[in-house]
């Protein structure tokens, strides 16, 4: 995966009215919010691992807890910048509405579409999970 494969497929430019758009965009202004508020619960979290982990000078291997909720954080990121959820891809739904609503995908080719973007965001915040694990091994205690 490089990073011409998200920008191939980037989110859409904002329009005055959101629409699905296979393995493009999935989810409009709340669900992006959630989706936003997501990788900053998952950044906190990491930061407190990092810190307590730190403090009580743990082995550095021990660090690497720091990749899941680097993970997460990263993904939460990536899908409110993608406009794209990752989960609702792999159901093959989308909302543009209330939380909680949601619409299935008709068309076989759009679920195809949908749920290689949610590989793509699945590898890439894993990949990111993975660096801040070694740099927190790397960290001088």
């Amino acid at each position: 995966m490089s990073a011409s494969t998200f920008a191939a497929n980037a989110a859409p430019t904002p329009t005055s009215s959101a629409a699905y758009q296979p393995g493009v965009c999935n989810i409009g202004p709340e669900e992006i919010a959630r989706r936003r508020m997501t990788g900053h619960v998952g950044l906190l979290a990491t930061l407190a691992v990092l810190a307590v982990l730190v403090l009580v000078h743990a082995p550095p291997l021990t660090r690497l807890m720091a990749i899941l909720p680097a993970a997460g954080s990263a993904s939460g990121y990536l899908q409110a910048w993608l406009k794209f959820c990752a989960g609702f891809g792999s159901r093959g739904i989308f909302n543009f509405g209330p939380l909680g609503e949601s619409t299935a995908v008709g068309d076989a080719d759009a679920r195809a579409r949908d749920r290689r973007r949610s590989r793509q965001i699945g590898l890439a915040s894993l990949a990111i999970g993975i660096v801040v694990g070694i740099i927190a091994v790397l960290l001088p205690v």
